[in-house]
């Protein structure tokens, strides 16, 4: 490979992970930070002390809180800001030369969805939309059962690279691949990118009952495997409704790898999220689920299974959909429902 610029826009969890991994093999990356401090610490102490304390981010990477510079010119680029971000984000990039051009690569690694004049959409239709028409089935989607936290202490993480154009998934499948990383090409953009946006949902709700689980005696190992395989079965309901074009995108690591580690890891925020319900009663400073993704800023954290729940109740809704933990979980956070009557109303 002899292109070894890259620019990434978003300098959370993930995307330091991942300037991280480039930096060490010795490609030059471009990392943007929203802040100065966040700038400053990176360049100055090679950390990402808000987002992930204690890895090293190697000299190759260089932190800027100006993102035209982060990515003008780069051979590749890589969108790694929250759903509620990605579209304000894009739009002070579009000027670039080498993007208007149409010579920069560009992935994204953000979950969820985004409001479109005709509903919901996914990140990649999101971005084509605004990016110039050279990038119609040109974008490339990155995602798996990858928690930022791993990367950056480099244990052994799949993930996949999904894109309508077989070569640039190979382009950033050779782009990430490392000692502790692994990537492998799928045409499925749907497939995977419904996976990736749903998991988080059922995640929420996988935390309530994980927190319930300590309090009531009716849950144990048993209802989490239930819950589980019935959230796999809505992740494959909506995704196949939504036009994904293979079966095993489910099967696979962007499928249930995805969901696994999502809903049982520590590290989830999600999960995280659905046990404050519960042990925190952190969604009562809200009125709703509306008020709540409008200062979802506050929580301290980002669960993006609060906002990929409104919209995936709405694809649920246009296609005639059964998701029922999808519509427990909106319900919670829109106040309907009391999150101890969780299982009750997953059972009936």
């Amino acid at each position: 490979m002899t292109k070894k610029t890259v620019g990434i826009i978003g300098a959370g969890a993930f995307g330091t992970a991942l300037a991280k991994t480039l930096g060490q093999k010795g490609i030059s990356v471009s990392l943007w930070s929203f802040t100065e401090e966040g700038t400053r610490n990176i360049n100055e102490s090679r950390e990402n002390k808000q987002f992930l304390p204690g890895v090293i981010i190697p000299p190759s990477v260089r932190a800027t809180c100006d993102i035209r510079e982060a990515a003008d010119g780069k051979d590749y680029l890589i969108m790694a800001t929250p759903s509620l971000f990605l579209v304000d984000t894009l739009k002070q990039i579009l000027s670039i030369p080498s993007i208007v051009e149409g010579e920069t690569l560009i992935a994204t690694i953000t979950k969820g969805f985004i409001a479109g004049k005709n509903g919901p959409q996914f990140m990649l239709e999101t971005m084509e939309n605004y990016l110039p028409g050279s990038y119609k089935g040109n974008t490339v989607y990155i995602s798996g059962p990858s928690h930022a936290e791993e990367i950056g202490a480099e244990k052994i993480t799949g993930l996949i690279s999904a894109s309508l154009n077989p070569r640039n998934s190979i382009e950033f499948r050779e782009l990430l691949s490392s000692s502790y990383t692994r990537l492998f090409s799928s045409l499925d953009i749907i497939g995977v990118q419904a996976s990736a946006a749903l998991k988080n949902v059922i995640a929420i709700a996988f935390g309530i009952l994980d927190a319930l689980k300590e309090t009531t005696a009716m849950v144990g190992d048993n209802t989490e495997s239930f819950l589980f395989a019935a959230g796999l079965n809505e992740l494959q309901l909506l995704g196949k409704n939504l036009g994904s074009t293979h079966p095993e995108t489910f099967t696979s690591i962007a499928g249930v790898g995805d969901l696994d580690v999502t809903c049982r890891s520590q590290f989830g925020r999600n999960r995280r999220f659905g046990r404050d319900i519960i042990l925190k009663r952190i969604h009562e400073q809200f009125s709703g689920i509306d008020d709540l993704i409008d200062n979802i800023g506050s929580i301290g954290y980002l669960p993006e299974g609060a906002i990929a729940a409104r919209y995936a109740v709405e694809f649920g809704e246009k296609f005639n959909l059964k998701l029922p933990i999808t519509q427990l979980v909106y319900d919670i956070l829109n106040r309907d429902l009391k999150p101890e009557n969780a299982m009750d109303a997953f059972l009936a």
